[in-house]
Formats: C-alpha cells, sequence, structure tokens
C-alpha cells in the first residue's frame, strides 16, 4: 500500500497520450508535435480538472527542452512575468530551447498579460509559452492570436469511474460501485476533485463515504435543497452566503443542476424557470462578475417559484 503522506492525484497522473484520459480530438495534435520534437505556443482553456496542466506535462516531459512551471493564481503580477519568466527566458540552456508553463494564466492581471505579450515576441526563437485557463474570455486577444488555442473536455464519467476504480484497487481500498458513482455526480467533471475526495474517504482499506457531507460540501446540492423548502423567506440570504463561501469560479455546472432537476423545485413553473436559466447562462460568459450574474438568476428564480 502506498504512503499515506502520497497525493493519488499525482501518483496517478497520466504521464503519457496513452495513459491520458479523454481530450481525443486533441491527441492526434499532441502526438504530431510529439513526433516533431517542436512545438508553438499554446493556450489550452476549459474547466478544471480536465486535464489541462496534465497535457502540458506530458509535452514537456517527451520533448528535448528545460521547462519551467509557474502556477499564474499565486504569482500574478507584473513583477512575476518580468523577473521570473524573463529571468528563466534570457538564460543560457542545455536543451534546444525552454518552455515555460503558465497555469491558470487568467489570474494573470491585465497589465503583466501585456508584459507577458511582450517576452513571448522578445523570446519567440528558442522560447516555447504554454498557457492554461478556464476562462479565455480574460486573456487579452494580442496573446491569443501568439497561441494555438485548444479546448479541453472531460471524459466520460465511465472513462473517469473506469479510472478511479483501477486506483482504488491499486491502493488495495475495497470500495462499492455505487459510491464511485456518487463521488463522481458530486464533483464531475472536475477529475481532480473526485480523486481527492476519493482518498479522503478512504480509511483503513475501505472507502467510507459520507454522504451528508457530500451533500454540505457541494453548493451546487446545498443550494437546490434550499430551493426546494418552502422557506422563501430565507432563500436569498441562504443562497447568497452560499455562494459568497464556495467561492466559485465557474457556475456552467449549477446551470446544468438546476435544468436538470427543475421538476424538483419548479412547481408548475417549469417553462418559465427553463427561459430563466437559459438566459444567464448566456449572460455567464459575458459579465466579468460571475458570482453578480448567479445571484441575479436566484433573484428572478425565486420571483417565479414563490
Amino acid at each position: 500500500m502506498q504512503n499515506e503522506h502520497t497525493l493519488w492525484v499525482e501518483k496517478y497522473r497520466p504521464s503519457s497520450l496513452d495513459t491520458y484520459l479523454g481530450n481525443e480530438h486533441l491527441k492526434s495534435k499532441v502526438s504530431l508535435y510529439l513526433e516533431s520534437g517542436d512545438i508553438p505556443h499554446l493556450l489550452l482553456y476549459g474547466k478544471a480538472g480536465t486535464g489541462k496542466t496534465t497535457l502540458a506535462k506530458i509535452l514537456v516531459n517527451h520533448i528535448e527542452c528545460d521547462y519551467i512551471y509557474i502556477n499564474a493564481s499565486d504569482e500574478n503580477n507584473v513583477d512575476t512575468v518580468r523577473n521570473k519568466v524573463k529571468m528563466f527566458a534570457s538564460t543560457l540552456g542545455f536543451k534546444d530551447y525552454k518552455v515555460i508553463i503558465l497555469d491558470e494564466c487568467d489570474y494573470i492581471t491585465p497589465n503583466a498579460q501585456a508584459a507577458l505579450r511582450n517576452l513571448m515576441e522578445t523570446f519567440s526563437k528558442h522560447c516555447r509559452f504554454i498557457l492554461t485557463c478556464n476562462f479565455v474570455e480574460r486573456i487579452i486577444d494580442p496573446i491569443q492570436s501568439r497561441c494555438q488555442t485548444f479546448q479541453t473536455t472531460p471524459p466520460s464519467k465511465k472513462e473517469v469511474a473506469v479510472h478511479l476504480s483501477k486506483i482504488l484497487e491499486t491502493e488495495e481500498v475495497g470500495h462499492e460501485l455505487s459510491d464511485i458513482a456518487l463521488l463522481i455526480n458530486s464533483a464531475y467533471p472536475d477529475i481532480r476533485r473526485v480523486i481527492n475526495s476519493a482518498q479522503r474517504q478512504s480509511v483503513e482499506g475501505e472507502l467510507v463515504i459520507d454522504k451528508q457531507s457530500i451533500i454540505e460540501n457541494d453548493y451546487k446540492l446545498r443550494l437546490l435543497e434550499i430551493l426546494k423548502t418552502q422557506d422563501r423567506k430565507n432563500a436569498f440570504k441562504n443562497i447568497r452566503q452560499l455562494l459568497a463561501d464556495s467561492q466559485v469560479k465557474d457556475y456552467a455546472d449549477l446551470f446544468r443542476l438546476l435544468y436538470d432537476e427543475v421538476d424538483s423545485y419548479g412547481k408548475g413553473h417549469i417553462a418559465e424557470c427553463i427561459l430563466v436559466l437559459g438566459k444567464y447562462e448566456l449572460s455567464d460568459s459575458q459579465v466579468v462578475d460571475k458570482e453578480i450574474n448567479a445571484m441575479a438568476m436566484i433573484i428572478e428564480l425565486l420571483g417565479v417559484i414563490k
């Protein structure tokens, strides 16, 4: 059995295209990059936990390059770009060229993105950039135009279930298929969250699922329960606090859940609820503050089903 302090999500991170989950539409293109030993600047975008960072690491580990990994959500200012990135890009390397992985680059400030654009031009002969982000609309156009852009999509729930089952079997953790399904449904499409949750709830060689804890920790399920209650007086306040506490970055899964479960809370106003969901899902990709947009949707839904 593994060291209990080893994160499964890292231990079982795919190291080649053969073991990489999903994104079949990208594998042929990535294979060509690996065969040629060269890559252009890349911008990988998609939902959290859908394989962007894993794909970037597969690339740099299979071509002749020196590389550096920077989590841009932690180091997102102009100084980081000008100093850390510039220092690595400008120094002499031991391989044919260098690659800079900027993970979660949608957190980089606009000024820092402008500086990054200049560095991409200055060092383009011997340095490549792989940028990953959840929200491609937050990346300035001059950077997008300098990159080959690809969207990552999650593997199917069945593929995730097979992958998680193999991990649990390797770790000698007993489990039921129904428990795996519950974990996946609570976190999909974020594979990273699914695996972390499975490890956290593996106790003495058994997968022990705390169903109530899963509901409480998943803001979407808690929000749905609030919508189903008759306590309309406190619903707005409770949902607003829930969204603030959850620090949600991507509401796409919430729109889908509220659509799938509309029969359970719509109370004879299903058509009106669907129209509300459609309106705010459309505006979600256009607004600056997604939380405000989500709360505006909740206000309108509460008005419909009151």
